[in-house]
């Protein structure tokens, strides 16, 4: 039990590491759209793939499909409900809070997707390095968009830091908290927390991080996200 805690911690942090060094990426210099949407587009493309591959497959062959469907809805609804009220919030930021919104919405969608991977470790499982490199790579454009907004808005460096730092600790945290909770339940949980996971994703994926790769690269976004999901799926399959 203890190795499998620390070991769900360890990918944990691997994972949420990205936060951090997208943080720091978006301090140090300001980026370009051709690059920042390139990488969304490169993330949006694996993260399907891990939805496909990883997720929803996993959570079918539970044998609890049921579980799997309604953590599906969930999912898409929490998500999209919070992700309103990250919209509100953002609406009346001003300075030092302007990146707040972007880092809210990583930490959305980055507790449950971290969360599969400590279950992927109960019961003696693996990690799926699938869902390990689109999440590394998803987090850096909403990292480096927040950070860099919040040191135009005028935020001491120190402060960004600190932000990305507690969602980066929360994630890697909510990896354990997946573990611990799957040793102690069911299929049942597993299946619905895959389901829970693919459905706030999707929502994710549709409604905010292919439109904004597509606004920002335009027709490129679609070549960046098809080697995001070949990459992700071989990785996939190849486990």
């Amino acid at each position: 039990m203890i190795a499998g805690v620390w070991m769900s911690l360890l990918w944990g942090a691997l994972a949420a590491s990205s936060l951090m060094l997208g943080a720091l990426l978006g301090v140090v210099r300001p980026w370009s759209d051709a690059v920042v949407g390139s990488v969304l587009g490169f993330g949006a493309g694996a993260l399907i793939a891990s939805i496909s591959f990883e997720l929803f497959e996993e959570g079918y062959d539970t044998g609890a499909s049921v579980a799997l469907t309604v953590g599906l809805a969930a999912g898409a609804v929490v998500f999209y409900a919070s992700d309103r009220e990250v919209e509100r919030i953002g609406g009346r930021s001003a300075n030092g809070a302007a990146g707040l919104p972007l880092a809210l919405g990583a930490f959305l969608d980055g507790i449950p997707e971290q969360a599969v991977l400590g279950i992927g470790l109960a019961g003696g499982g693996d990690v799926s390095i699938a869902l390990l490199v689109a999440i590394f790579v998803s987090n850096l454009p909403e990292a480096i968009g927040s950070a860099t907004d919040m040191r135009q808005a005028g935020s001491p460096t120190r402060d960004v830091l600190l932000l990305w730092g507690g969602v980066a600790t929360l994630c890697a945290l909510a990896s354990v908290g997946g573990y611990l909770a799957a040793e102690a339940t069911g299929e049942q949980f597993v299946a619905g927390v895959d389901g829970f996971a693919a459905g706030a994703l999707l929502v994710m994926l549709v409604g905010a991080m292919i439109p904004e790769a597509q606004r920002k690269v335009h027709e490129k976004a679609g070549l960046a996200g098809v080697l995001g999901f070949a990459l992700a799926a071989a990785l996939a399959l190849a486990g």
